[in-house]
């Protein structure tokens, strides 16, 4: 195994729509027992938005927000950022602390998502193969 990002991400991708409520979030988030999914936010290029158990516990639980009444338009964060499959995981990890996020959506050459990595992922990385840069 590498320490590239097309051999730790997660795929497919959850995506959601923008006009969904919180708790379809946050149903396919527990179900799936996933810490984020990703908003597609598309209109004539690829972007897109993510909502994170952390925007839920600050944006709805905190704030006292009902979630089956409140949009993932309203709480996302984006557009975001994308990483790409054939970064090493130090590329990875360098702009995931830049950008201060646990979660990074991968995208192809034209924008398309083909998965996501998350802080946890890296450190599975590094507990199962040690950290060598390649």
């Amino acid at each position: 195994m590498t320490n590239l990002v097309r051999d730790w991400m997660s795929s497919p991708v959850v995506v959601v729509d923008p006009d969904s409520s919180v708790s379809h979030a946050l149903t396919l988030m527990r179900r799936r027992n996933i810490h984020s999914v990703v908003v597609d936010i598309s209109e004539k290029n690829p972007a897109y938005g993510i909502v994170t158990t952390t925007d839920i516990r600050d944006k709805i639980v905190l704030a006292g927000r009902n979630p089956a009444e409140t949009t993932v338009r309203e709480i996302m964060s984006g557009p975001i950022v994308t990483g790409r499959a054939e970064w090493t995981l130090v590329d990875c990890s360098r702009l995931m602390q830049e950008r201060k996020i646990r979660h990074l959506p991968i995208a192809d050459e034209h924008g398309t998502l083909i998965g996501l990595i998350s802080a946890t992922d890296i450190f599975m990385a590094a507990e199962e193969q040690g950290w060598i840069e390649e």
